[in-house]
Formats: C-alpha cells, sequence, structure tokens
C-alpha cells in the first residue's frame, strides 16, 4: 500500500491567504449594499448622479449649518510681538558713608516718594567730626580778626613814617593767609555736615521698593557692593519689544508725524488686557542678526499691573481700516483654487465665492472682495458641504449671540439624528 503524500506547507498558506481575499470581498459587498441611497441630482460639478449606490462623501437629505451675517464697521490692524517689561528706573539704595546701621524705616514692598528717610546710620562721629571742623573754623576767624585789627594799625603807622614798609607787607601777607585758611576750614566744616546729611539714607527716586537686603545692627560701607534695598519705578513703566522690518514703514511714518501709536499689553495666554499706552521711540538701528527694530511703549501702570521683567504680548495698533466689511474668520476656507466661503444662496442652499481677505485679529478678517455686507455665509459646518448643497440653518450666530459655541455644536434640529448634527 502506497504512503499518502503530505500536503506542502506552500498549499496551506496559498488557501488561508485565499480565504482571507474572499472574506474581505464579501464585507465589501455588503458595505455596499447596504449603503444608503440618494436621489439621481446633478452633482457640483455638473454631472449627473445616478441611481446606484453612491461612493463616500455622499449624504443623504440637507446638510444642517450655521450661517452668521457679513457686518461693516471700523477695522484696527494691530501688529504682535513679544515685549519685555522694563522699568523707567531702577536705584540700588547703598550707604555714603562707613558706620553701623541703627534704623530701618522702611517696609518691603512699600511705594516711596523721592526724599522719603528710608534708613540711619549712626550719627555720633560724624557730629564730632563736624564739631571738630566748626571750632578749627571759629579759631581761625578769630586769629583773622587780629590780624587785620593789627593790619589797620600798621597802615596808620606807616602813613606817620614810624614803621618800614616790609612790616606793614608782612602783616597784609599774613592777613592774607589767615583768609585762605578761614576758606579751608568752611569747607572742612561743609564736608562734615555733608557726611552728617549722609547718615540718613533718603529715597532718591519715587517708586517701589524690593526686598531688605542688609539687616538692622550690620555695618555698611560706601564700598560694600550689597545694597540696602532695590528701588524700582513702576508708575510709568515700558514695554521693549521688536518688529520686523517689513512692517515698520506705516509705524514708522505714522511716528515720525507726530501721531499717538496705540500699545495694548497682554497677558502670556493673550486673553487679558493688562494695561494700555502709548509707542515712545524707536531704535536707531535694525539688527541685521534678526531683522527687526527695537521699539519701546510707556505705560501709565497707575495699578501696577505690570511687573519689571515680564513678558507680555504686545498689539501696535497700526491703522484704522474704516467701514471695512468683516467676515468671521471661522468661516474662511482655503482650497486649492484659493480663498472661498460658503455663501447662502436663499434659504436652502449654499454657493462658493472666491475672496480676497486681508488681515485679521483671530475672530474677524477684512475682505476686500468677494462679499458684501448683509450677506450671509455657513460657519459650521463646511466640511459636508459642495457647491449647491441643500442646507438646513440649525442657529444664526446673528439671532443668539450669548449663546456658548459648545452648546451650538451639540444642538440638532428636530427629527435629525446623532449623524445629522452639526
Amino acid at each position: 500500500m502506497s504512503p499518502i503524500p503530505e500536503k506542502s506547507p506552500n498549499s496551506r498558506s496559498f488557501r488561508n491567504w485565499l480565504a482571507i481575499a474572499v472574506a474581505l470581498l464579501a464585507l465589501v459587498l455588503l458595505i455596499w449594499w447596504f449603503w444608503p441611497e440618494t436621489a439621481a441630482k446633478p452633482n457640483h460639478q455638473g454631472g449627473r448622479g445616478g441611481p446606484g449606490r453612491p461612493g463616500f462623501g455622499a449624504f443623504s437629505g440637507p446638510v444642517p449649518v450655521r450661517v452668521a451675517t457679513i457686518t461693516q464697521g471700523d477695522f484696527p490692524v494691530y501688529l504682535k510681538a513679544l515685549g519685555t517689561v522694563t522699568a523707567l528706573n531702577t536705584v540700588n539704595v547703598r550707604g555714603r558713608v562707613d558706620g553701623e546701621l541703627v534704623k530701618l524705616l522702611f517696609e518691603e514692598g512699600q511705594q516711596v516718594k523721592a526724599g522719603d528717610l528710608l534708613a540711619v546710620i549712626d550719627p555720633r562721629p560724624y557730629q564730632v567730626a563736624l564739631q571738630q571742623a566748626e571750632g578749627t573754623l571759629a579759631q581761625n576767624r578769630a586769629q583773622l580778626k587780629n590780624a587785620e585789627i593789627d593790619l589797620a594799625r600798621y597802615k596808620g603807622l606807616y602813613a606817620e613814617d614810624s614803621i618800614a614798609k616790609q612790616t606793614l607787607d608782612t602783616q597784609e601777607a599774613l592777613v592774607a593767609q589767615y583768609r585762605g585758611t578761614i576758606k579751608t576750614d568752611e569747607a572742612a566744616v561743609a564736608s562734615a555736615r555733608l557726611n552728617l546729611g549722609f547718615t540718613q539714607v533718603r529715597a532718591p527716586i519715587s517708586g517701589r521698593l524690593g526686598l531688605r537686603q542688609v539687616d538692622l545692627g550690620n555695618l555698611v560701607s560706601s564700598g560694600d557692593t550689597t545694597p540696602l534695598v532695590v528701588i524700582t519705578q513702576t508708575r510709568p513703566i515700558s514695554v521693549a519689544f521688536t518688529l520686523p522690518e517689513g512692517q515698520l514703514p506705516e509705524v514708522v511714518s505714522r511716528f515720525r508725524a507726530g501721531q499717538p501709536l496705540a500699545v495694548e499689553a497682554w497677558d502670556r495666554n493673550d486673553k487679558r488686557l493688562q494695561a494700555e499706552g502709548v509707542l515712545q521711540s524707536l531704535d536707531n538701528q535694525i539688527d541685521t542678526t534678526t531683522g527687526t527694530l527695537k521699539l519701546k511703549a510707556r505705560f501709565a501702570n497707575d495699578d501696577e499691573t505690570l511687573f519689571p521683567n515680564q513678558f507680555v504680548n504686545i498689539r501696535l495698533r497700526a491703522e484704522m481700516l474704516p467701514q471695512a466689511v468683516l467676515i468671521p474668520s471661522a468661516a474662511v476656507q482655503f482650497g486649492s483654487q484659493g480663498t472661498f466661503a460658503y455663501v447662502m444662496d436663499g434659504e436652502k442652499k449654499v454657493k462658493v465665492r472666491k475672496l480676497e481677505t486681508g488681515p485679521d485679529d483671530g475672530e474677524r478678517t477684512v475682505v476686500k472682495s468677494g462679499l458684501q455686507p448683509g450677506e450671509r455665509v455657513v460657519l459650521e459646518g463646511t466640511d459636508r458641504l459642495r457647491d449647491g448643497s441643500e442646507v438646513e440653518v440649525v442657529h444664526d450666530a446673528d439671532e443668539i449671540p450669548s449663546q456658548p459655541t459648545e452648546q451650538l455644536q451639540g444642538a440638532k434640529p428636530e427629527g435629525q439624528d446623532a449623524k445629522g448634527g452639526v
């Protein structure tokens, strides 16, 4: 009896792949058979959709959409940049004489005015030095007075030819010497009085104090590198930022013409307006490594929302476009043919309209051509639209402006299932 031949591994692998291919073909046929049919109608390219099964992308019934009305109004054009807040003045307060720190008269973070007393260095050595200088001055003044009396007497005697001319000249020289000594003594008194005044450390500028760097009882010196405290002027305050050279012509021309350019400082998330100011100055040269120009804006900062070294988002108002045609930025579409929008053609259909757009602020976009005020454009639901598609307006953005977007996206027209939502 001959042995039964064994099946080769290649034949078994072929049959496995064949079974998988048959199963996939059956699955595709089932999907094709149960796919929803649509009535034959012209498509957006002018062809006709036959009564057979539609391809992917076809939908039954009108597409629910949300629309918005084109408006017209003044549109400010902003140039955006990242800025750094800088104090107008920053002063490290140090002692100007040597001695023990005996008084601290400020609180950390306190707002001070120029001339306010901040600290006191032990004044006693400087009071003694002042008294010594005043004593020396008094002594030399007495000597000068006596020498002036003798000079007057010698002049009378010389007129009577009772003394030699040399004696009179010597006395005159002595009086001049005492007068020079008096000037030196007066300068010594002024210096001692000045040093005594330096024992009272006062604020050189108005501003807000930082944290205390030296404690009471420490010895301070005029050569110390560590200050007693740091004062920063926060009202007003400046913000430095840069702009690309391509955005400069409009800004520079208006600034040099004396027109005030409004500047806004927003927080790092670009959601909250922190302060409003004006452009203060421009740098005198462009940075060749970055192709940008440095600018500085000044803010009153009365509520002190801006802190030195803080990073903020800057919006510089470069110009104002009067009565511009405005479209919600969400309604602007981009395709291979350029920029376009779906415009309501009556109440049940939409049509594609090519646009020429201008600047935008994130929420609104300026339309240079392609739309007129009062026309309605599709705001949501554009991913299912074609030129000439039938639509059903679910919510009009102009009728319910206060309703949150999340609620509008979750709303469905009456009679629609979950697949027909916006």
